[in-house]
């Protein structure tokens, strides 16, 4: 989602390699793998604090860093405060972080002023050890080096908070201050905050803009206190504060910056632990009052952080993995990918000031253009429950705002990057049998609204384009459209994403008996090929990369015109390929990327590349090449196209090499966003063995990266088993020889939903060779169109090309 950060590296790993075995405990504990931290660093945005799987309330310390989008930052930079509203994983500006509260042990001299109020000057009390935090599913702590140690777990909609003072004096009035400000500074005028004399309760609203988006939000918050005495209270104002006013409003400032503002409580004595509970709501301070009190009626933060840390094992559990033998390392990488698929989007139900239909309502899609590939696929299988409820929530978005929506945040319209790709998880969900409330007639008008009605702002939702899209059956650039307005670009991904969309619509149409409307939008799945130039060439410093035909812009008048392959590749680090109005014609990817997004009809793509022998050979080239980055979600799939080719033991040897590589359970161990856990996805469907073509009903089958894994399906109580004979924990047996499934010989290198649905037992025999298992026509998956016998290879021979695929930057690989 939005700029990527190419913090592409190599990570120092020797996972699995002489990894000390391990016995299997008695009762498998998913949480003692689990690390928050995974990605607290070099652009990784994780949110690593306390919440509840989907929580509204999502407590942690805000860092001052530059990559600080989820809040909290290992990477040196100093605490500006701890606020109870962030996302996770994301790009673009730093998201939510609003209200936020900060201790200090004592005022110098005893007077209010002497301590510092605004954010900027309070910085230089924020500094901390990274050796004081302490970060575990639904609880966050951190000692300041100017003293407080700050704890904090939360409920759904409220934070509990618990300062203490290990190095307070005698004579110490301990102040807590709670500001008016957020993680972009993006207040807007008139922010609001009261603080009662007699109970020091603080309360108070802002309005703030999205980090990703257009509109603005406005927040409300509650805070009361417990544990010490009071002594006074007041609100600041810049940076000078008063015991006398009780009340303020504060506008933005002339120059663009808001000015601080917020209110404090200082404490008699800080002898006790002071405890705060901080309540939010977007219906009034009122609300925000009632959610802390009726979720938190105790001012006991072990209580209600052991009942968060138990909610999260029961969403883990139904997936154990047998660990004897393999490194910790992968096990955390693992399980804390499956934990942040968890986190976002968040459950706002109750919370919506626009409307109020009884559906669900979530929020935080951030975006779906990065989580229809893996993110929410993902929960199909762990949680189906909460991806019925947020496909019902999509579908109410669509009735109450009129489109779905491709990203949404802080209740307001997220900005478009491709297509329009709520229609690949409603048929993604649909083909996997999510119902429950779901009504599908709504969900498939929605999608076919996408398909047919150009919106005026392209912008935040639905197509842009579709009188070129239906008269020209592609995108051009520099279109002529007057019907609607978003950024002019992006020609190539977009015709390419929207043939995919309407593939997805046909699926639904199929389903729901609309056979009419299926044949239609399978025709216009076709769209992709009307900007395939056979002749066109692919440079690389001046020297000819040998690969002929890609996909490439047009004009109007059906005129080529030319961008070069490599533009907005990983190794182009001088182009803009974002949402701005001087960007590429492909969005986040380069043309050789997008050459293999044809998700549905991957045998007309290996007839257009020649044949399964120079699709592998392209395919290989452009991640050997490092022309792809596994850091962002165009590549997710690319990992494994491999068995569309009939060579199903490269997509396996791909996948040891980038997880190791890239994917590591440390503070800066993910090679880019999260991007609300399609990260973490990634990696948990890449270590389980099964990776989603997601919007169709495939799963392309590798060896788990354990000795099994077991699934057990939350809808019917039944258990899958993917069992791997010959397991070998240095991975060098990651080449599957044969397979059975439920006992009977198996032979297609891909498996359905079912597997889970029905608890199916997949076990796969491995060896250290490529085999000619999965390799003939009848065990590719499916496609749109037909396999050609004589382009796909039906043996384990090597690719006729000169160019061979490498992986001796792999672990175990030469």
């Amino acid at each position: 989602m939005a700029p990527k950060t190419k913090a592409v590296r190599a990570v120092s790993l020797l996972c699995g390699l002489g990894a000390i075995p391990q016995a299997q405990a008695a009762v498998f504990d998913p949480l003692t793998y689990v690390d928050l931290l995974v990605g607290s660093s070099n652009g990784g945005n994780v949110f690593p604090g306390a919440t509840l799987p989907f929580g509204m309330a999502k407590a942690v310390a805000d860092t001052n860093s530059g990559s600080n989008q989820g809040g909290f930052t290992l990477d040196g930079s100093p605490v500006t405060g701890f606020s109870v509203m962030h996302d996770s994983g994301t790009g673009g500006s730093p998201s939510l972080g609003n209200f936020p509260l900060f201790p200090y042990t004592s005022c110098p001299g005893g007077e209010i002023d002497g301590c510092s109020f605004p954010k900027n000057d309070r910085v230089k009390f924020g500094s901390f050890s990274n050796d004081s935090v302490v970060a575990k599913p639904g609880y966050f702590g951190i000692t300041l080096n100017s003293g407080p140690k700050v704890e904090m777990t939360t409920s759904q909609h409220a934070a509990l908070f618990k300062f203490t003072f290990p190095n307070a004096a005698a004579g110490d009035k301990p102040l807590i201050l709670q500001d008016l400000s957020d993680l972009s500074n993006s207040r807007q005028d008139n922010g609001t905050v009261s603080v009662d004399a007699k109970t020091g309760r603080i309360t108070g609203n802002a309005v703030f803009v999205p980090s990703f988006g257009s509109g603005t939000y406005k927040l409300y918050f509650c805070t009361d206190f417990s544990g010490a005495e009071i002594s006074d209270n007041g609100i600041f104002a810049n940076s000078r504060a008063s015991t006398s006013v009780k009340d303020l409003t504060v506008s933005r400032s002339i120059n663009g910056y808001p000015l601080p503002g917020g209110a404090f409580v200082r404490f008699a004595s800080a002898e006790n632990p002071i405890y705060a509970r901080t309540g939010v709501s977007f219906i009034s301070s009122a609300k925000a009052c009632s959610n802390a009190e009726s979720e938190i009626t105790q001012w006991d933060l072990d209580k209600y952080a052991n009942e968060a840390t138990s909610i999260w094992r029961e969403k883990l559990s139904p997936i154990t993995v047998n660990t004897t033998g393999v490194s910790n390392d992968f096990i955390t990488s693992f399980y804390s990918g499956i934990y942040r698929t968890l986190v976002n989007p968040q459950n706002y139900t109750g919370e919506n000031p626009y409307w109020d239909d009884g559906e669900p309502y979530y929020d935080s899609f951030y975006c779906i253009w990065d989580l229809f590939r893996s993110q929410m696929p993902f929960m199909t299988i762990l949680d189906p429950a909460s991806l019925t409820e947020q496909i019902r929530s999509l579908i109410s978005i669509y009735e109450n705002v009129g489109w779905l929506p491709d990203c949404r945040m802080s209740l307001c319209s997220g900005y478009t990057q491709g297509g329009s790709n709520a229609d690949n998880v409603l048929a993604d969900a649909y083909l996997k049998g999510l119902k429950d409330g779901i009504d599908w007639q709504k969900g498939y008008a929605a999608v076919v609204k996408d398909a047919e009605v150009e919106p005026y702002a392209w912008s935040v939702e639905g197509r842009g384009g579709l009188d070129s899209w239906k008269s020209l059956h592609y995108i051009p650039v520099q279109d002529f459209d007057y019907k609607g307005f978003g950024t002019m670009t992006r020609s190539i991904s977009r015709t390419l994403e929207y043939s995919y969309n309407d593939f997805c619509i046909s699926q639904l149409a199929g389903g729901l008996g609309k056979k009419s409307d299926q044949e239609k939008y399978i025709e216009s799945s076709g769209n992709w090929r009307n900007l395939f130039k056979a002749d066109q060439t692919s440079f690389r410093n001046g020297t000819d990369t040998g690969y002929k035909g890609f996909f490439q812009a047009k004009f109007l008048n059906q005129t080529w015109f030319n961008q070069d392959p490599l533009k907005c590749s990983n190794l182009d680090s001088t182009s803009v390929c974002s949402l701005q109005n001087s960007g590429a014609e492909t969005f986040e990817s380069s043309v050789w990327e997008y050459g293999f997004f044809v998700p549905h009809d991957q045998a007309s793509l290996l007839n257009l590349y020649g044949g399964s022998d120079n699709f592998v050979s392209r395919l290989s080239y452009m991640h050997d090449q490092e022309i792809t980055y596994i850091g962002n979600e165009p590549s997710f799939l690319t990992v494994f196209q491999y068995h569309y080719a009939g060579r199903p033991a490269l997509s396996a040897q791909r996948s040891h090499f980038y997880i190791p590589k890239y994917f590591a359970p440390t503070p800066e161990g993910l090679p880019g966003n999260d991007d609300s856990g399609a990260m973490g996805s990634f990696v948990a469907f890449s270590m389980m063995g099964l990776f989603p073509n997601p919007g169709q009903d495939v799963y392309l089958i590798t060896p788990p990266y354990f000795e099994s894994v077991s699934i057990k399906s939350p809808v019917t109580g039944k258990t899958a088993t993917i069992r791997n004979v010959n397991f070998d924990p240095t991975y060098q047996n990651v080449f599957i020889q044969k397979a059975t499934l439920n006992g009977k010989p198996y032979t297609k290198n891909w498996i359905d939903h079912s597997f889970f649905l029905e608890g199916k037992e997949l076990v796969l025999t491995l060896g250290s060779k490529e085999s000619a298992w999965g390799t003939r026509v009848q065990d590719l998956p499916p496609s749109l169109s037909p396999y050609n016998s004589s382009s796909v290879s039906h043996t384990s021979a090597p690719a006729k090309r000169s160019y061979q695929p490498r992986f001796d930057r792999g672990m175990g690989f030469q």
